[in-house]
């Protein structure tokens, strides 16, 4: 392949990973397939296409719904599988300039989005984060103009379920810190203060189980904390040793990130409803949904941990 046209398609590259990424909900996926569009790419007789990126868009999102339709895949959405963590700032997010686009990338979102059609993800996410008409859409993904419009309708009216949050890294630090004092206490009535009445608690398990493991309402979320956010010796020998914990913001969301020797080893995101309490918390720990997030931590500008050993 020519320098000309490898560089046509590395200068498209960040928009089509972050397509797949919201499309997908999973960094290696979303890798794969801009890979596929790359190989599919090279192969096409460029002569002929006018916009490159509109090509291009078009070629991921259809690998996309050719995964997102797989038996495979919809065994997955069956459990509701966890979207992948990143942190804010990775190229894998996409553009952000506006609060619509921050939030249809926040885990809420993605999570939300799992519950969708392949064909009302990809509208959504089309319309929504990137900004493309219906008519463009419409052509991206073999569908009618007024498909489009139904599939985005459907989307959105179930998506704007999710809570709408901004923070910052200020912010973040803050329910943080007062998230990790209410926890260190191991009492339930203080971490069922800072809870919402319906407050939610998802893990991934560790990647043990298929399925999510999941607390409804505060008291129970309190419980699964307290146990949680207990250090002991096993926990730290399955982990290599005693967390530091960090305030960051993961997916735009405050959360709570454990490294243990550079390495990313755990991350609880938490988002807040209307009063300021804890609506809802994700956990992750299986080492391949942090494997991205921990290559990128020894790079990232942080500051001292909130709790320098857990």
């Amino acid at each position: 392949m020519d320098d000309a046209a490898l560089d046509g398609f590395e200068a498209h590259r960040p928009r089509l990973l972050a397509v797949a990424y919201r499309l997908l909900g999973s960094v290696a996926d979303a890798e794969d397939a801009v890979q596929d569009a790359y190989l599919r790419w090279k192969g096409a007789d460029r002569s002929g296409i006018e916009v490159p990126e509109a090509w291009l868009v078009r070629t991921v999102a259809n690998l996309c719904l050719d995964r997102l339709g797989s038996a495979r895949a919809r065994r997955e959405r069956t459990f509701e599988r966890l979207p992948e963590p990143v942190l804010d700032g990775d190229p894998m997010l996409g553009p952000a300039e506006t609060a619509v686009q921050r939030e249809s990338v926040s885990l809420a979102v993605l999570q939300l989005m799992e519950r969708l059609s392949p064909p009302e993800r990809a509208v959504y996410v089309l319309r929504e984060a990137f900004g493309y008409s219906h008519k463009e859409i419409a052509e991206m993904i073999g569908v009618s103009e007024a498909a489009s419009q139904q599939h985005f309708h459907r989307a959105r009216f179930r998506v704007s379920r999710a809570p709408r949050q901004e923070a910052d890294q200020t912010e973040a630090r803050r329910v943080v810190e007062a998230f990790l004092a209410a926890a260190a206490t191991g009492r339930l009535e203080t971490l069922v203060v800072m809870l919402a009445e319906d407050a939610t608690a998802v893990s991934d398990s560790a990647g043990l189980l298929e399925k999510p493991i999941r607390h409804l309402g505060a008291a129970a979320v309190a419980a699964y904390l307290r146990a949680a956010y207990k250090p002991t010796p096993a926990k730290h020998r399955l982990i290599g040793g005693a967390p530091a914990i960090y305030a960051d913001l993961v997916n735009g969301a405050p959360a709570a990130v454990a490294v243990v020797d550079g390495k990313v080893v755990g991350v609880m995101t938490l988002e807040l409803d209307g009063s300021g309490r804890i609506a809802a918390l994700r956990s992750y720990a299986a080492p391949d949904r942090l494997a991205r997030l921990s290559g990128q931590w020894a790079d990232r500008v942080h500051g001292e941990p909130v709790l320098a050993v857990w």
